[in-house]
């Protein structure tokens, strides 16, 4: 099962996520959770790059099962809120896809989490 994890901070802004494990749905090549969830993750990660100048703080485990990701701290206005626009539609496109395939895949909000100055 894919477990995704949202952490949001105590003003509701999504600082971090991680994604791991592996659905199971289907053979690898032919996995169409795993597929999603991956394009879903990679293209927001690398949607807030190229288009907020962004540079996020990334992990990613060797056989594809896990990725990191996290907010720099000393963002600029403008484009905090972007990477939070592009954040939030990758959180919908998840929960559509949990609802669908919700035995492969589990998505956990954590809210408050201590804003660091």
């Amino acid at each position: 099962m894919i477990k995704a994890v949202i952490n949001r901070s105590s003003g509701g802004l999504i600082e971090s996520f991680t994604l791991s494990g592996h659905a199971d749905f289907d053979v690898h090549g032919k996995d169409i959770v795993c597929a999603g969830a991956s394009a879903v993750t990679f293209g927001a990660v690398n949607a807030i790059h190229k288009l907020t100048g962004i540079t996020p703080i990334v992990e990613q485990g060797g056989d594809g099962g896990f990725l990191s990701f996290q907010l720099p701290h000393d963002l600029e206005q403008k484009a905090g809120e972007q990477a939070q626009l592009l954040l939030e539609g990758m959180l919908v496109s998840l929960q559509s896809i949990e609802l669908n395939y919700g035995h492969f895949i589990k998505i956990t909000i954590n809210n408050n989490q201590q804003e660091v100055d």
